[in-house]
């Protein structure tokens, strides 16, 4: 008999899948890392399991604890699984941008939510950032995760995204695209590609608004780079612990409207019902057309699933309402 004892044993050792419509003007052939294939419906399972194995083993967290983390959705998921079957506590502080669905699906399994406005400053004490690290202060026996500059994160990546990406791609990968938020992924698929060849290209899909585009390219942290946006997942107002500048060859900003409508288009034209990040990741890897050629095999991640957006990019009212289609 073949079953896994536990949900969290199904993490990991997801498919690769051939990109073919949205990618046909492209000279090389692209695959995606399709990270929905995961139990909570994305990549950040894999790291949300480290961080809690990890802190388990030094003592950070103790039995029957409470798991206290600043999340988009995605990481609060994965930490949710992880703690139902481990038995802690979760309470999870989430921007007001974020879509209804993902406050939703957290609460579906246990966790607590406290939502925050998206437009404040980093260290205003209203800042999701500020509140998570309130909490995991004010709460008893409480473990704050702060997957920003916590280097379990990226392990996880080096761990396991990255060596299943080599062994897949029978290590004829050159290039490697992926929106960056937390880092964890970049990072650590970045640093186990490179180990196996020096010569793979890693690349960065940012969003206008963020810093790190700018910030690679002059190491100047520019404040007037930072405004609200609507993309969901990647981009940041901060510089986190777990973006490794020195593994990333390279960024491409993409537009709120063309991820929300590359978001469309894959489900639409390749059957890939995903979330808002992989229309910025696909955009992204069109955008590096002129980086590829005939020999190449590019793989792109997918971070998580539609069924996060469908409130959002999903709803046709909601892309009228922000102009992104007519």
């Amino acid at each position: 008999m073949q079953y896994a004892n536990n949900i969290l044993e199904t993490i990991g050792n997801t498919p690769l899948i051939k990109l073919n419509k949205l990618t046909a003007e492209l000279p090389c052939l692209v695959l995606s890392k399709y990270e929905t294939f995961n139990p909570g419906n994305s990549v950040k399972d894999r790291m949300a399991l480290q961080m809690i194995e990890d802190a388990e083993a030094d003592g950070r967290l103790k039995p029957g604890g409470t798991i206290i983390e600043g999340t988009s959705g995605n990481t609060g998921m994965g930490l949710a699984l992880a703690a139902i079957i481990k038995g802690y506590k979760c309470i999870f502080v989430m921007a007001d941008k974020q879509s209804k669905e993902k406050v939703d699906i957290l609460k579906a399994v246990g966790a607590e939510v406290v939502v925050c406005p998206t437009a404040v400053e980093p260290d205003d004490p209203r800042s999701y950032y500020s509140v998570s690290k309130r909490l995991g202060e004010e709460t008893p026996n409480s473990w704050y995760v702060n997957q920003y500059d916590n280097p379990s994160n990226a392990k996880a990546h080096y761990q396991s995204t990255g060596p299943e990406i080599w062994k897949q791609t029978d290590g004829k990968i050159t290039h490697f695209v992926v929106g960056v938020g937390t880092g964890g992924t970049i990072s650590g698929v970045g640093k186990y590609l490179k180990e196996q060849n020096p010569n793979i290209k890693i690349w960065g899909v940012d969003t206008y608004g963020s810093v790190f585009k700018k910030y690679h390219e002059t190491g100047i942290f520019d404040e007037k780079e930072i405004y609200p946006y609507v993309t969901e997942g990647i981009g940041e107002d901060i510089l986190p612990k777990n973006v490794d500048f020195d593994i990333i060859d390279g960024f491409t900003k993409v537009t709120d409207k063309d991820a929300a409508v590359y978001t469309q288009r894959l489900s639409k034209e390749e059957g890939m019902f995903l979330g808002n990040s992989a229309g910025a990741a696909i955009k992204g890897v069109l955008q590096l057309k002129e980086h590829f050629t005939k020999d190449d095999v590019v793989v792109v991640l997918f971070h998580d699933h539609g069924s996060r957006y469908v409130g959002k990019m999903f709803n046709d009212d909601w892309m009228r309402k922000m102009g992104y289609i007519e």
